[in-house]
């Protein structure tokens, strides 16, 4: 019994990786159910508090990435507050809209409307909506740094706490 639950929990860290590259998975959600599968399948008394505290900061702040890094960029790229705005919202819609992909393509071609229609500036919005491409592809290579410090601290608290 205890090597299958094991093998659940490694599918779930695996499922938790895919999910940052395919965003209709929830990827944020895969780990917790593995570390929950250990704690009451296996052992309920390992992992500490100042892990699950961890894991409760590490998992907010993976889930306000996409949103932070695509306005950050948008306006380190030259975008307007409005832009900034725009991205962040079209984060959220791009979720639901042709996912996987609405999540780069919307905020892709809505920051370049909004400063196209602002600035009339074809090079600037062309410029300001590579940012919110930039802040994507930040925003992955963070939620994947902060799934693998996830899974790492999880097999440290284990095994040496």
């Amino acid at each position: 019994m205890t090597i299958a639950l094991w093998l659940i929990i490694i599918v779930l860290f695996l499922l938790g990786l895919v999910g940052i590259v395919l965003p209709m998975l929830p990827s944020a959600i895969f780990p917790w159910i593995g570390f929950f599968v250990y704690h009451f399948g296996i052992n309920d008394d390992k992992l500490s508090w100042v892990f699950w505290s961890a894991m409760i900061v590490i998992t907010l702040f993976s889930l306000i990435s996409d949103f932070i890094a695509s306005s950050y960029f948008v306006k380190r790229y030259g975008g307007s507050t409005l832009g900034e705005i725009t991205a962040f919202i079209s984060v959220i819609v791009g979720l639901f809209v042709f996912p996987p992909f609405g999540i780069i393509l919307v905020p892709l071609i809505a920051v370049f409307i909004v400063e196209f229609i602002q600035n009339n500036d074809f090079d600037l919005a062309l410029k300001a909506s590579i940012g919110s491409f930039v802040g994507f592809l930040a925003s992955t290579i963070a939620k994947i740094f902060l799934l693998l410090v996830m899974i790492v601290w999880f097999f440290m608290d284990i095994t040496l706490f």
